[in-house]
C-alpha cells in the first residue's frame, strides 16, 4: 500500500493523513467512528493502492488518480461523496443522497444501517477505473 499523501493548504500539524482519520476516528467514540473506521477497512481492501488524504480541515479523502470519495461525518450521518458518481454505474443501488447532482453521488449511511459490502467494493474499484480512464 502506497503511504498517505498529504496536501498543500491543510491541516497545519505535520501529522500524516492516516493519523488525522484515525484521530478523527477516535475522536468520534461513537457508531459514526464504527463506520467510517469500517468503509475505510472496505475502501483499502477495494483499492490497495488508496491515497489517504486531509482536505478542506477535516476531511478524511480516499483518492487514486483522482478523488474517489470523500467521508463526512455529521451528527446523525456518515455521508460518503463520490467526486464522480454521477458517471458510474450503481446496479445495487447504493446512492441515495444528492442524487440531482451532474456530477456528484453519496451514500447517506445513518445508526444500525448495513452496507453491501461487496458492492461498496465494486463501487470503488470502478470509480478508480474512471479516474484512470479520465487521467489517460
Amino acid at each position: 500500500m502506497k503511504k498517505s499523501a498529504t496536501t498543500t493548504g491543510e491541516s497545519p500539524s505535520s501529522e500524516s493523513p492516516a493519523r488525522l482519520i484515525d484521530a478523527r476516528i477516535a475522536e468520534l467514540s461513537d457508531w459514526r467512528g464504527k463506520t467510517l473506521s469500517h468503509i475505510r477497512a472496505l475502501i483499502r481492501q477495494a483499492d490497495p493502492e488508496v491515497v489517504e488524504e486531509w482536505k478542506w480541515r477535516g476531511v478524511p479523502v480516499w483518492s487514486h488518480a483522482g478523488i474517489i470519495c470523500t467521508g463526512e461525518t455529521y451528527k446523525s450521518v456518515v455521508k460518503l461523496t463520490f467526486a464522480k458518481g454521477a458517471s458510474l454505474e450503481d446496479p445495487s443501488a447504493l446512492f441515495n443522497a444528492s442524487l440531482e447532482g451532474n456530477t456528484r453521488r453519496a451514500i447517506d449511511l445513518h445508526e444500525g444501517d448495513d452496507i453491501d459490502q461487496d458492492a461498496f467494493k465494486a463501487l470503488i474499484r470502478a470509480a478508480v477505473a474512471l479516474n484512470g480512464a479520465s487521467a489517460r
